[in-house]
Parts: structure tokens; sequence; C-alpha cells
């Protein structure tokens, strides 16, 4: 085998935005992670919902009830 062909393994410390923190082996060192098992919603029971209806009204306040209209030929 040829040698210096993989990366070093090493202890390493997965830290999370909500202060949990993991010890573990990997090729980096020190990871930072925005979300883990102990904050994320399917894990914790939480749900959080989207306003995904008000992006409609939002548009329709931005540009109005503007509809197309197709050009009448002559």
């Amino acid at each position: 085998m040829k040698a210096d062909l993989h990366p070093e393994y090493t202890e390493t410390t997965i830290t999370c935005t909500c202060g949990a923190v993991y010890h573990t082996r990997s090729t980096r060192k020190n990871n930072k992670i925005g979300i883990c098992a102990a904050c994320h919603p399917f894990f914790t029971g939480e749900q959080k919902f989207i306003d995904t209806a008000g992006r409609v009204e939002k548009f329709t306040r931005r540009y109005g009830s503007v509809k197309a209209t197709r050009a009448k030929k002559a």
C-alpha cells in the first residue's frame, strides 16, 4: 500500500448552536453544526409551520390583482 494516502482520523468535538456537545472521531477537528438531534423539531416533537399561504397574499398586495390580457386581433 502507498504511504500517507489516507487522512488522519482523530478524536474530535462536534458542537451544536443549542449547546449540545458530541465527542466522536473524524478527519476534521472541532466541527460546529447548526442543528442536531437534541434541537431538531422531528426528534423533539415540536412542529414549526411556515406560512406558505401568505405568499400569495403578499404577491397580490405588491402587484395588485392585475390579470394578463390577450392582445386583440385586428
